[in-house]
């Protein structure tokens, strides 16, 4: 990489991660050499684009300019390069930040035979039921699970999958406490939520286009959807879950399903690229790759290379 190519990177991971000592960690440079790329450019450019604390950093006027473009100039002559080698020559680093859990459970089996198809590339997973803070993070692509519309209005945004939710307890929760019959017996029952989730203190029921909202009480909260899913199969509440997530444990009698003959509104699941609706090739790559792999999973379809029962 020319040295302009290599201050224009350098400086974009700065600007990503707000710190010159990630950045160098992530592009394998020590910190000082940072600092002298990112001196040379600002020297070249007669400009200072970043103000510098002991801490952090923050992009000048000047610097939130030259970012626009330099992300622009970067993608671009990835795109160049990728056209160039072919979709089969993918190549580099893409970093994918997903829940824990549905990551575990639906997109880490879907990266196995993507990354058994394109060998020089990696990926550098972010789990966390926390929302991460795409930018900062330097995330290439983000998978999210919602109801309803996005709030991430400023990014591309792609709906890749629906998923079913269910309200879930252990068998010996329910022979302890009884079976919930109507969406108001929850208000008398122990229930497990996750805040800032789906799986909230409200939980609103559909029955014959009548909507029903029930707050819950909360005997405990967890901010995980692994815990929550623990804590219920221990047998330590009702709680809110995907048939997805849940599925080994209802298909094992761990866990049953409560309240069917109401409906929840379903969990859309969501591609998030903070690069806008034109990713690079290796991100967009993948993007095809989970689409396909999750609408087989929807529609019950083994997946190639698999066999039916495996």
């Amino acid at each position: 990489m020319s040295d302009r190519w290599q201050e224009m990177a350098v400086f974009v991971r700065v600007a990503d991660t707000g710190s010159l000592s990630r950045a160098g960690r992530e592009l394998g440079l020590s910190q000082p050499s940072v600092t002298r790329i990112i001196g040379a450019l600002e020297t070249r450019l007669g400009t200072k684009l970043l103000f510098r604390t002991t801490r952090s950093v923050s992009l000048t006027d000047a610097g939130a300019l030259y970012l626009e473009r330099a992300k622009r100039l970067l993608a671009e002559m990835e795109e160049a390069e990728q056209a160039t080698r072919g979709v089969d020559s993918l190549h580099g680093v893409i970093r994918l930040a997903m829940p824990l859990m549905y990551g575990t459970r639906a997109i880490i089996p879907a990266l196995a035979p993507f990354l058994a198809s394109h060998p020089d590339l990696r990926v550098e997973l972010a789990m966390s039921d926390a929302r991460q803070n795409l930018i900062t993070d330097g995330v290439d692509l983000a998978i999210r699970l919602n109801i309803g519309m996005l709030d991430d209005s400023t990014f591309g945004a792609k709906k890749l999958a629906t998923v079913e939710r269910v309200v879930i307890a252990a068998p010996a929760y329910v022979a302890a406490h009884g079976v919930p019959t109507t969406p108001a017996d929850l208000a008398r029952h122990d229930c497990i939520v996750q805040p800032g989730s789906f799986g909230s203190e409200s939980w609103r029921f559909i029955r014959n286009r009548t909507i029903t909202s029930v707050d819950v009480h909360a005997k405990l909260w967890i901010n995980s959807a692994a815990g929550v899913l623990a804590a219920t199969v221990a047998g330590m509440g009702i709680s809110l879950g995907t048939r997805l997530m849940a599925g080994e444990e209802l298909r094992t009698g761990q866990l049953i399903a409560l309240l069917e003959s109401y409906r929840l509104a379903p969990a859309d699941v969501y591609a998030v690229i903070p690069a806008g609706p034109k990713p690079s090739a290796k991100v967009q790559a993948l993007l095809s790759h989970l689409e396909s792999w999750l609408a087989a999973d929807q529609c019950g379809m083994p997946h190639r290379g698999t066999s039916v029962g495996t």
